[in-house]
């Protein structure tokens, strides 16, 4: 299980959609046959029924920490990932060609999406001004180097 770290408080019932999410999620990496899995899904969520419907707060509490720690205690030995998630096969793949790549293109390219390359080359403009305003000119120094 992941060490995440909270960007804001999680109410009871957030802790439940999760822990629900996650146990459907183990249940899948364990139960192959589609009918045996939705026999199985239908019981988990009988359980999380109960524990939603608890009218004690307490126990319903403490009916959550037991179940994560049934979920953590069985969960599969090597989790299903989607291929574009972190530690998927497919994760990070894809090139992600950086800006200067479209300053090369065929002008007849760019001449296919005329608004784009016309803001483009007047925010290449304003970044140029703010490089300057920011950190003054470049000296014939700075080319030699």
């Amino acid at each position: 299980m992941a060490i995440r770290i909270p960007f804001r408080y999680l109410t009871f019932t957030d802790k439940v959609k999760r822990c629900y999410k996650r146990s459907l999620r183990n249940l899948e990496d364990w139960v192959h046959d589609r009918a045996d899995f939705r026999i199985q899904a239908v019981l988990c969520r009988a359980k999380f029924d109960e524990i939603v419907n608890c009218k004690d707060p307490v126990k319903a509490n403490s009916m959550l920490e037991a179940t994560e720690k049934d979920l953590f205690q069985n969960t599969h030995w090597q989790p299903r990932k989607w291929p574009k998630s972190v530690g998927g096969v497919a994760y990070d793949r894809e090139v992600k060609p950086p800006d200067w790549v479209l300053d090369y293109w065929h002008p007849l390219e760019k001449a296919q999406y005329p608004e784009y390359f016309a803001r483009r080359e007047q925010r290449k403009k304003e970044y140029v001004e703010w490089w300057e305003k920011t950190y003054g000119k470049p000296t014939k120094e700075d080319h030699h180097h």
